[in-house]
């Protein structure tokens, strides 16, 4: 059983970080950022050509950070490899003892750095879990009986403040009953949308950890409501970053941010939280901190 698991079992507030693959062989500067939160998180995602930009793979990363004394979180989309590949990367993830395993469909090729790349899809989020459910019993896709079974604990992502949020309680329906156990979600910002959707998934057979993202400046705030499905900032937050300046806007972005984390433990509107510093990996400590973590 995983760590973050076993967390979970035991009714602990379950704390996990993204670590982004650089782009390139040196992965020097994440390993630095990693050793900072050993001990403090429960586990780190990492993830898969995030925005479909290339990088170095989601496995690799997870066997190093694996070897540095951290739980990964292999993430896995269907965007670059068919079945085939992916049912190898699992069973790869499961030799070198990595547990836990989130299923993403994967943005799509037009909105990352290789834009003339054949998309794949040949498997979704809800037929990776599938998958990745039926090699934890013991048999590929097909029923094919594998010489050593995987180990996955499974997650999935869900997006809190989508409109109509009906869809996506659909979606987690169809991801539970496929084998995800818990879901990170979307960045989430406003607490009364989490009174709700605390409320709507409570009788739901997983864990929910709600998405951080701290917001480095005003701008990135206004951007990201405006061009990202499922993101809402609300307006008092924009305005707090522009009353404390420029030159204070990630300070007071992480000092948020914990502040977020501190009221929704508070009011138990989520299982845990899942930090996204979004290349800023070195700030996860300081959120942390923020948030008496």
């Amino acid at each position: 059983m995983s760590k973050l698991q076993e967390a979970f079992e035991r009714g602990e507030f379950a704390i996990t970080a993204e670590m982004a693959p650089p782009k390139g062989t040196d992965l020097s500067h994440l390993a630095e950022c990693a050793k900072k939160v050993i001990g403090r998180v429960h586990a780190v995602n990492v993830t898969d050509n995030q925005s479909a930009v290339m990088r170095t793979s989601s496995l690799a990363t997870c066997k190093m950070l694996k070897d540095l004394g951290l739980e990964p979180v292999i993430q896995m989309t269907g965007r670059d490899r068919n079945r085939i590949a992916i049912e190898s990367e699992m069973l790869s993830a499961g030799f070198f003892g990595i547990d836990n395993l989130l299923a993403l469909t994967g943005d799509h090729v037009c909105v990352g750095d290789h834009k003339n790349a054949k998309p794949v899809f040949d498997l979704d989020s809800v037929s990776i879990l599938s998958t990745a459910t039926m090699m934890n019993n013991g048999t590929d896709s097909t029923g094919l009986e594998l010489k050593g079974k995987t180990n996955f604990f499974l997650g999935a992502c869900v997006t809190p403040e989508y409109d109509p949020i009906e869809v996506q309680l659909l979606k987690m329906e169809k991801k539970i009953a496929a084998g995800a156990r818990f879901f990170q979600t979307q960045a989430v910002y406003d607490i009364e949308h989490m009174r709700k959707f605390r409320e709507l998934t409570k009788d739901m057979d997983c864990k929910v950890m709600a998405g951080i993202v701290p917001l480095k400046s005003p701008g990135m705030a206004k951007f990201m409501t405006a061009n990202v499905p499922g993101i809402f900032v609300p307006d008092d937050q924009i305005e707090r970053l522009k009353a404390a300046g420029k030159g204070n806007y990630v300070a007071e972005g992480i000092k948020m941010a914990g502040e977020f984390i501190r009221q929704l433990k508070e009011e138990d509107l989520c299982d845990g939280v899942h930090i996204m510093a979004i290349g800023a990996e070195e700030n996860v400590p300081l959120i942390l901190d923020a948030a008496g973590l």
